[in-house]
């Protein structure tokens, strides 16, 4: 049986998919990009402020059924361009205390509304 998540300290999706899905003690969570769950808008010119804003919406998304960013055991990053991946690293991990998820990252050619990044994650509790 699943389960559908939304919550409103996250972006509406902007297209026909949900936030994230829970399955069991799954979540399922949907590649997110900067934007801010308030005005719909894109958040951030550069990849530090667009991390952020995305770690901030998959949190909302966590919290909003009980999980938190502890509870992610794997990620996805896309970056448009690879080069930004120190840059994205040092802004990530300050989301994470010791036990970091699984994680890959992967250079795209581009992303939705041509943000910086995206970040998809599966957590677990």
């Amino acid at each position: 049986m699943s389960e559908i998540i939304f919550s409103d300290r996250a972006p509406k999706p902007i297209g026909p998919y949900s936030q994230a899905v829970k399955c069991g003690r799954f979540i399922f969570g949907s590649g997110q990009i900067a934007i801010d769950p308030e005005s719909g808008e894109i958040v951030g010119k550069n990849i530090e402020e667009q991390t952020e804003r995305i770690m901030i919406n998959i949190k909302g998304i966590l919290e909003s059924v009980g999980y938190s960013l502890e509870d992610i055991v794997k990620t996805t990053v896309f970056l448009k361009n690879i080069k930004d991946y120190s840059r994205f690293n040092r802004i990530y991990s300050k989301f994470f205390s010791k036990k970091f998820p699984a994680r890959t990252t992967v250079g795209v050619a581009s992303l939705p509304k041509n943000v910086l990044i995206e970040i998809d994650f599966i957590a677990y509790r």
